[in-house]
C-alpha cells in the first residue's frame, strides 16, 4: 500500500519516499506518446529518462488539439 507524503510518495514496503522530475514534453517516438521523468528514491536517482506513457485520454486530447480525426 502506498500513501501520499508531502515530500514525494512513500512506498512503505520499499522503505522510500518517491519523488519525480520531468520537463513535462510530450515526446513519440513512432509508437508510443510519453513524456521523460527521472525517479529518485529518498534523493537518490534510480531511473534517468524513465519513458511514462500517457494516458489514452490525454492522448485523445493531444489528437483534438492537432485536429486529426480518428
Amino acid at each position: 500500500m502506498t500513501k501520499k507524503a508531502p515530500e514525494g510518495l512513500l512506498i512503505a514496503e520499499m522503505g522510500v519516499i518517491e519523488t519525480v522530475e520531468s520537463d513535462n514534453i510530450l515526446r513519440w517516438d513512432g509508437d508510443v506518446l510519453y513524456v521523460e521523468q527521472d525517479i529518485y528514491h529518498n534523493g537518490q536517482l534510480v531511473h534517468r529518462k524513465y519513458k511514462r506513457r500517457v494516458t489514452k485520454d490525454v492522448a485523445r486530447a493531444v489528437l483534438a488539439m492537432a485536429g486529426v480525426t480518428h
